[in-house]
């Protein structure tokens, strides 16, 4: 795996996802899982935040404590399954900006279109964390990206929980320069664009939707 791929192979997160993967598993329980999966996942997607310190008071002495810095960071959610992670990092960082990109894939071209954008400003300023469960052919995700950077951001993560190989080989040719965290590469897609083994559509699954 290239130098800009993360795979985040902590125990509990591999248990977790192997539990989402199950076809029989609940929807409550899928959705609880993923959120409880995006905490453990965030860990490792803002390793590199900026810090700073700043002096304060313990209850024995004072101190320079580190502390973030900066603006606060952006978390960018592709719906609609992007927020399933959305909701656990915002449990984790409730200070972060949210943004929302509307994308859907056409099931005949497997091309994206989109019909929403809104994100916070000063996007040149932050960190943005674009979040997706799946990067599958890697084209919503690209698209994505392009709008992002069109709004002027610079400094951007992508973070998934599950991950193909063409979607990873389309988003590294369309910005090599935006690092990929996931919990797991799976085997390929399907005809239809589908993750194999994959957990199905995430989005589904979330809501109980077909």
């Amino acid at each position: 795996m290239t130098a800009n791929v993360t795979i985040v192979d902590h125990p509990l997160v591999q248990h977790k996802l192997t539990i989402m993967r199950e076809k029989d598993t609940p929807t409550a329980v899928f959705r609880q899982l993923l959120r409880e999966i995006s905490h453990l996942l965030a860990y490792e997607v803002t390793r590199e935040l900026p810090m700073t310190t700043k002096p304060i008071d313990t209850p024995l002495t004072e101190m320079d404590a580190p502390t973030l810095s900066g603006r606060k960071l952006a978390l960018v959610s592709i719906l609609r399954a992007g927020n399933g992670l959305l909701d656990g990092m915002l449990d984790l960082i409730p200070s972060a900006r949210v943004g929302f990109v509307g994308l859907y894939r056409d099931e005949e071209t497997l091309q994206p279109v989109q019909y929403y954008f809104k994100v916070p400003d000063r996007l040149d300023q932050r960190m943005v964390i674009a979040v997706d469960p799946m990067l599958a052919t890697g084209n919503s995700s690209a698209a994505a990206i392009d709008l992002l950077k069109e709004a002027g951001a610079t400094n951007i993560r992508f973070l998934c929980l599950l991950a193909a190989p063409e979607g990873i080989a389309r988003m590294q040719e369309a910005h090599p320069d935006v690092p990929i965290v996931t919990a797991a590469v799976d085997e390929k897609l399907n005809e239809k664009g589908y993750i194999v083994p994959g957990l199905g559509d995430a989005g589904d699954r979330m809501y109980g939707t077909k």
